[in-house]
């Protein structure tokens, strides 16, 4: 049995609802409060994206590193009781270096360690997203120095309650290279049944089309967009997006693959609800929760595309009166 919006909404106050749509609803709370409010088992993926405060205030030694683990720790928590056993929990985590040092800090590792072993959550797989249009950073050690590479990799943790979460890979197939495509045309012509050298069977089974190549673990999804509707319209109504976003394509992977439509989709930092907004577009229920009531506010744009400006003014009036509208 599905819950309805308003089974799952029960427990939490009115005043912290920003703005619901058909599918969904905004929170602006801190997400270790209203994650143990929802009932239990009733979510079905959570994914997003940390901030990395910790990082951005301190000189980040070990103290600092465990703080940040600590402090990401309690939400997890939160939010395992809240998934369903056949639910996920996806991480993005970005990499940074230690403050005035060119050497790494092992935050986004030390958080995966503590999940895995003092949580109890399973690491089904690591993924890492590539932004293929990242600048190099950081600056002291890439442009000046010429020391490191550019980072441009963010680990993503694909973390589950049980051995087994829900997954089909199916919708986020890729094309098929042209060597498979002409594979398949000639099955039996393309090559014979053989043993490769690492002990794999290649025949008859390899010929099969399944509509498309299953993915690798790496991501590979440009973060440019700089003129976006979102982007474009805070701009209109004289207000600062949002600064650390990540592109759509990333939560859709994992939507796309850990859920099925009326699932339940939960962001725990939503910032600029990207991940609702995915949800909605692809016919699941979400609940996003940010702390700063600016980015929630802001947040409504993105469900007004194709409105009027002075309509979109109006409407977002409204958010930020507290009278939270359905978009």
């Amino acid at each position: 049995m599905i819950m309805t919006q308003a089974d799952l909404l029960a427990k939490i106050a009115h005043s912290s609802r920003v703005y619901t749509t058909g599918s969904g609803t905004q929170i602006c709370a801190d997400s270790r409060e209203i994650l143990p409010k929802l009932p239990a088992n009733s979510v079905d993926l959570i994914v997003t994206s940390p901030p990395f405060p910790l990082l951005r205030k301190k000189e980040y030694g070990n103290e600092d590193q465990h703080a940040y683990v600590d402090w990401l720790v309690d939400f997890a928590k939160a939010a395992k009781d809240a998934l369903k056993d056949t639910g996920s929990l996806v991480l993005d985590i970005g990499g940074a270096y230690q403050k005035g040092r060119p050497v790494r800090s092992l935050h986004q590792y030390l958080v995966l360690i503590a999940l895995v072993e003092n949580v109890g959550y399973e690491l089904a797989e690591e993924f890492y997203w590539y932004n293929t249009a990242k600048l190099p950073s950081p600056i002291e050690w890439v442009n000046k120095r010429k020391i490191r590479v550019k980072d441009a990799v963010n680990t993503v943790w694909w973390l589950s309650k049980t051995d087994f979460p829900k997954v089909n890979l199916d919708p986020v197939r890729v094309p098929y290279s042209q060597s498979m495509k002409r594979l398949l045309k000639n099955p039996e012509g393309y090559y014979k049944p053989k043993l490769r050298d690492s002990g794999h069977a290649i025949g008859k089974a390899f010929g099969q089309d399944n509509g498309g190549a299953l993915p690798s673990n790496l991501l590979s999804y440009p973060n440019s967009d700089s003129n976006g509707f979102y982007i474009r319209t805070c701009k209109q109504l004289g207000q600062r997006a949002h600064p650390a976003r990540f592109p759509a394509a990333l939560p859709e992977f994992f939507v796309k693959m850990l859920t099925e439509k009326d699932d339940l989709v939960v962001d725990i930092f939503s910032g600029s609800n990207t991940t609702g907004r995915v949800a909605e577009r692809l016919g699941r229920r979400w609940l996003s929760i940010e702390e700063s009531r600016e980015y929630a506010d802001l947040s409504s744009i993105r469900f007004m595309e194709g409105r009027e400006l002075d309509e979109i003014r109006e409407v977002y009036g409204a958010v930020k009166s507290g009278r939270c509208p359905q978009l």
